[in-house]
C-alpha cells in the first residue's frame, strides 16, 4: 500500500476521508491487489488447480509429439512399457510448466494473458507449486529409467531442467532470443519418445527436434505480436517490445522457411517414405502462405492483426498433422 499511503500511516479522520486507491489510481491499484494475491492465496486449492499448473493444452502437444516419436520408430516397446514411457513425458512436462509457473507467479499477475492462473488469482501458494513441480519432475525421471532406459530418463531430466533453468530463469527474463534458444525445451519430447522406445538417437529423431525448434519461433512470435502489450508490462525482452512489430514480422517469414526445409528433409534423406513427403511439403507451403500476410501486414493494434492470428492458429494444427502423418507414413511402408 506504500503508493497510496505517507510513511506515517493516517490518522482515523484520514483514512475515512482518503480516496480509495482504485478510484484515484485504477490501475495501478489493480496491479497491486493482483501482485499480492500471488502471494496470499484467498480461496482453497483443489485439484484443479493443481492440474492448471501442468499447463495441459501445452502438455497435450507434447504428449502427442513423444508419441509419434515412439510410433515412428523402427521398433516398439511392450504396451505397458511404452504407455509408462508416454506417461512419464507428460508428468515431466507438466512439471516443467509447475515449476514455470511458481517461478513467474508475479510476471503472471502482470499480465492479462494469465493473471487468472492459480498463483496469481490467489487459489494456490507458492510453496505448494514448488513443491508440486519438483516431486512431480523426479518422479517421472526415476520411473522412466526403472521402466526404459538410462538415456531416456537422462533426456527427460535435461528437458525439464533446459526448460525451468535455461528457459525461464536464464534466458527469458534477459533476451528477445528467449524462445529461439529456449525452443529447445519443446523439441525435446519425440527424441525422448523415440529413445524410449529404443534405447539410441538417430538421424530421424534429430531431425524431428529440429522441426519443432524451428517452428517454435514463428509460433511463438505470431501470439507475441497480439500479445505484446503484456509482455511490455511484465518487462519480458519478447522479440516484438525489443525489436519492434517489422523486424518480428520479417523473423517469423525467414523461420518459417528454413522450418519448411527441415520438415520436407527426412523424405530427400530417405528416412520416410512419399506420403509423408508430400503432406510435409503441403503443411509447410500453406505455413509459409500464411506466414506471408504477416510479413506484409503493417497493423500495430491487436484488432488488426488477423494475419498473425491466424497463422498461430495454423502452427498448433500444422505441427500435429506433420507428425501424425509421419506415423502414418511408417504404418504404411512397414
Amino acid at each position: 500500500m506504500a503508493p497510496f499511503y505517507p510513511a506515517g500511516g493516517l490518522g482515523p479522520v484520514q483514512r475515512r476521508q482518503r480516496v480509495s486507491p482504485e478510484r484515484e489510481h485504477p490501475y495501478i491499484a489493480r496491479r497491486v491487489m493482483t501482485v499480492s494475491a500471488a502471494t496470499t492465496p484467498a480461496l482453497p486449492a483443489d485439484w484443479r488447480d493443481l492440474f492448471a499448473l501442468t499447463k495441459p493444452r501445452v502438455m497435450s502437444l507434447v504428449v502427442f509429439t513423444a508419441l509419434c516419436g515412439m510410433l515412428a520408430a523402427p521398433v516398439l516397446p511392450p504396451l505397458v512399457i511404452g504407455f509408462t514411457a508416454i506417461l512419464c513425458i507428460a508428468l515431466a512436462a507438466g512439471a516443467a510448466g509447475a515449476l514455470n509457473q511458481w517461478y513467474e507467479a508475479d510476471l503472471d499477475a502482470r499480465m492479462r494473458r494469465t493473471a487468472g492462473r492459480p498463483l496469481p488469482s490467489g487459489r494456490l501458494d507458492r510453496q505448494t507449486a514448488l513443491h508440486f513441480g519438483v516431486g512431480l519432475g523426479a518422479f517421472s525421471v526415476v520411473l522412466m529409467d526403472l521402466a526404459t532406459n538410462h538415456l531416456a530418463a537422462a533426456l527427460l531430466a535435461a528437458s525439464i531442467l533446459f526448460y525451468v533453468l535455461v528457459y525461464t530463469v536464464w534466458l527469458k527474463p534477459r533476451t528477445p532470443q528467449n524462445i529461439v534458444i529456449g525452443g529447445a525445451a519443446g523439441a525435446f519430447p519425440p527424441l525422448i519418445g523415440w529413445v524410449a522406445a529404443t534405447g539410441e538417437v538417430s538421424a530421424l529423431p534429430l531431425l524431428l527436434f529440429a522441426i519443432i525448434f524451428l517452428w517454435t519461433p514463428p509460433h511463438f512470435w505470431a501470439l507475441s505480436l497480439f500479445v505484446r502489450s503484456d509482455y511490455a508490462a511484465a518487462n519480458i525482452p519478447m522479440l516484438p517490445v525489443t525489436a519492434g512489430l517489422a523486424a518480428t514480422r520479417r523473423q517469423i517469414f525467414g523461420y518459417s522457411l528454413v522450418m519448411a526445409a527441415a520438415a520436407v528433409a527426412p523424405w530427400p534423406l530417405g528416412l520416410t517414405g512419399p506420403f509423408y513427403g508430400i503432406a510435409a511439403a503441403v503443411l509447410s507451403a500453406g505455413f509459409v502462405a500464411l506466414s506471408l500476410p504477416v510479413l506484409a501486414n503493417r497493423a500495430t493494434e491487436p484488432a488488426a492483426m488477423q494475419p498473425e492470428k491466424r497463422l498461430f492458429g495454423f502452427s498448433i494444427l500444422y505441427l500435429f498433422v506433420l507428425f501424425a502423418a509421419l506415423v502414418a507414413d511408417r504404418m504404411l511402408s512397414a
